[in-house]
């Protein structure tokens, strides 16, 4: 009796302990999933939400809010009038927050004054704020999560290799390396690589189009054109002993030519971090030397120092606080030229390398002008007041969290947005947001002139004459590919007006009103494709979304 009681005990504990061994739920389920902890996919999931639909994110990243959270701060805005909806709430947020006395902790608001501030609304209520640092944003973020409840989950990367759940053109679900399943009626591609997208066998391009493409002017190589002044003023020799063509290329001189003006390439334009730097003593952090510092990669910039260029702290723009958003600058700057053109579609252990290489670089970058005895000594002197902000980016030695990936794959749809769309030459069908940046290219390659100097490639900026509005169908696949999928930041677009479309606050409106059409798509019961453009353009204007210079 005793032996059988002792089994039914035995079997008892391991059928209690296989139920607690079970693994956790690993299927979720909701009307919208997004892909992205972007400001286009936190402001799409705060505007599903607001629609009444259930909404998941899911963020490869811990830290929410992409660039704008990243270090740049120092907003790329064009035309602020044509920047409505949620994203104006964004900005309207950071105003509020600057309000305050306790936001001002290295700096009299007073001596910062009212730069970027005090832009009236568009209702005339609320007030704007353009220029933020990047804890802020990152918070502003998060009050969106916690305020519409929103489900994140983060540090969750899309398994690019498991094919994802298709049928009829749908996606049924996707899944996360971690064995995560996540089902949709709904999915919005909000990364910047457009990673969803891509697995979901839509089309897209990677590089620089033809003029001939889409009868443009802007595209593709654009050698010795230059409007940015990125570019080599001075004749400065390319070779690691000047004049001797045997001894090799300095590091990151390519010995491909450029190519003919407006021919295709398969390049990118330069990433970099945006750096949030201060010269407050108290609140700064000498610049680390990095792994992998090597001094002769900069032999090239101090043949650009010598040579009298002194333009460096050109794009050290103010953010509160004694801090910068400090940006590429000048021939040889924060950007990594053509060390980026695999990154797209790369692996994420590839991908991780290049960002090293991009970190390791910018950092050397800083730590050689700083350290290095040949540097110009006054620009050291002046070098050394700056330094890494104390108090921001703090999981991650004060470095920014997000690189700037300042473009990869780009969705080719029935409708591609063209320089054409941008410069006003065409009208613009079923509006659903609007743009007003220039043509903003940086620089795509380093090569050796004719002449045997050293030049850089690919930086354009074409100003557009007035704000411009963005196609519904340019954030919408050929609905022969997929029929429940929006992309509002690798939208439909050619390399040149996609240097417009690229900023935080275009990414922020698409992503509002790609929510929005996902919730008309899901209650009409229609592919996103042919959903009613009337109902949707109502709802826009009723978000008070800016479509057109008319309303």
């Amino acid at each position: 009796m005793m032996r059988r009681f002792l089994v039914c005990v035995f079997a008892l504990i391991v059928l209690w302990c296989n139920a607690f061994a079970q693994p956790r739920k690993l299927e979720y389920h909701a009307d919208i999933i997004i892909y992205g902890g972007t400001t286009a996919g936190i402001i799409a999931a705060v505007q599903a939400a607001k629609l009444g639909k259930s909404v998941l994110v899911i963020s490869p990243d811990k830290h929410l809010g992409g660039l704008s959270s990243s270090g740049l701060g120092f907003t790329d805005t064009g035309d602020k009038s044509v920047i409505g909806g949620l994203a104006r709430t964004f900005y309207q947020r950071v105003y509020q927050h600057y309000q305050n006395d306790s936001a001002w902790n290295w700096q009299q608001k007073a001596e910062y004054g009212n730069k970027g501030q005090g832009t009236p609304a568009i209702d005339g209520a609320d007030r704007t704020m353009w220029i933020f640092e990047p804890h802020v944003a990152e918070q502003i973020m998060e009050d969106f999560v916690v305020e519409n409840k929103l489900q994140v989950y983060r540090n969750e990367w899309l398994n690019r290799k498991s094919v994802l759940q298709l049928k009829n053109g749908q996606i049924i679900s996707l899944e996360t390396l971690s064995g995560k399943k996540f089902f949709g009626k709904m999915f919005i591609d909000a990364s910047y690589e457009g990673d969803l997208m891509a697995a979901a066998k839509v089309s897209y391009h990677v590089g620089r189009e033809a003029n001939s493409t889409y009868a443009e002017q802007w595209n593709g190589v654009q050698a010795l054109v230059f409007q940015h002044g990125h570019h080599f003023k001075s004749k400065i020799d390319p070779y690691q002993i000047a004049g001797d063509k045997s001894s090799g290329l300095l590091k990151g001189i390519s010995a491909d030519q450029p190519g003919v003006n407006g021919t295709a390439d398969h390049k990118l334009q330069a990433y970099c971090y945006r750096m949030c730097l201060t010269d407050k003593p108290e609140n700064r952090i000498t610049f680390p030397k990095p792994d992998h510092y090597n001094p002769t990669d900069y032999e090239l910039l101090l043949r650009v120092f010598n040579s009298g260029w002194n333009e460096l702290f050109d794009k050290y723009d103010p953010i509160p606080n004694r801090k910068t958003d400090t940006n590429n600058h000048g021939p040889f700057s924060l950007d990594f030229i053509g060390m980026n053109y695999e990154y797209p579609e790369a692996s994420y252990k590839k991908r991780k390398k290049i960002i090293k290489a991009h970190e390791d670089y910018q950092k050397g970058l800083m730590y050689f002008m700083a350290n290095d005895s040949r540097m110009p000594q006054k620009i050291q002197v002046k070098l050394k007041n700056w330094g890494l902000a104390k108090d921001e980016f703090k999981d991650n030695n004060n470095w920014p969290y997000q690189l700037y990936v300042r473009e990869a794959r780009r969705m080719v749809s029935d409708f591609v947005m063209s320089e054409n769309e941008v410069l006003g030459k065409k009208t613009v069908p079923n509006p659903i947001g609007m743009g007003s940046y220039s043509l903003d290219s940086h620089n795509v390659q380093r090569y050796v002139t004719e002449e045997g100097y050293v030049q850089n490639e690919g930086d354009i900026g074409v100003k557009a004459p007035r704000p411009y509005s963005i196609a519904y169908q340019s954030i919408v696949p050929k609905k022969t590919e997929c029929i429940n999928l929006l992309v509002p930041v690798c939208l439909s677009s050619s390399h040149i007006a996609y240097g417009s479309v690229r900023m935080e606050p275009v990414f922020m409106i698409l992503g509002e009103s790609a929510a929005t059409a996902a919730a008309l798509a899901i209650d009409s019961h229609k592919a996103v494709q042919d959903i009613d453009y009337g109902t949707l353009k109502n709802m826009l204007l009723n978000q008070k979304q800016q479509l057109t210079l008319d309303n």
